[in-house]
């Protein structure tokens, strides 16, 4: 009997609960990702309900000092994020669905890689640059938007994303390509509903 555990972590950045195509594609992966021989263990975070802080001064300064020196208050304002880094920490996949808007990710997604992308807890500074730390996971990214091409010129959403993973130390990274479902709906959907199927389950 296989007891290895997938740890997932599921990210939702639609702000749309009902109706929202990547919430819908992103159930396909988690489905596709539990139907293998490893018992899947999903955590959720839904960015439309979480309603994560924007970094503020506060929050820069008590990130840039010393833990060991940290104060208490200082400790409490880093709190919320410690808990985000903590879950992608726990996670082996990292599975995103979110839609483009107005040409790169929504806002929510990004306070949350503001969150996650803390020095000395997921990459760290070295001579020869940053450097990642968070090895050996992998990162499914579904992308949809109504008009923009995924991947062109005008998508500053996608590469960001996969740059942010690498950045992290993630660079296992699979797109599924969901985009300009305004203008090719059913023809996408049914091409990321394909590229799901091909994803090791």
């Amino acid at each position: 009997m296989n007891t290895s555990i997938n740890r997932i972590l599921r990210v939702d950045g639609s702000m749309r609960k009902a109706g929202s195509q990547s919430r819908a594609l992103t159930d396909q992966v988690i489905e596709r990702l539990s139907s293998g021989s490893a018992e899947t263990l999903v955590t959720r975070l839904d960015l439309a309900e979480e309603k994560l802080a924007f970094v503020d001064d506060a929050w820069i300064n008590a990130n840039f000092t010393d833990p060991a020196d940290r104060t208490a208050e200082q400790k409490d304002k880093l709190a919320a994020s410690d808990a985000l880094v903590a879950q992608v920490k726990a996670a082996d996949t990292l599975v995103i669905g979110t839609p483009i808007y107005n040409f790169s990710v929504p806002a929510a997604v990004k306070a949350w890689i503001d969150m996650i992308a803390r020095a000395r807890e997921t990459f760290r500074y070295t001579e020869n640059g940053p450097e990642g730390l968070l090895e050996g996971k992998k990162a499914i990214i579904v992308i949809t938007s109504g008009g923009t091409p995924v991947g062109s010129e005008i998508d500053y959403a996608t590469n960001y994303l996969r740059h942010v993973m690498g950045f992290i130390g993630i660079t296992d990274v699979t797109i599924v390509d969901a985009g300009r479902l305004n203008f090719e709906g059913e023809e996408k959907l049914a091409s990321a509903t394909a590229d799901i199927g091909k994803i090791a389950a």
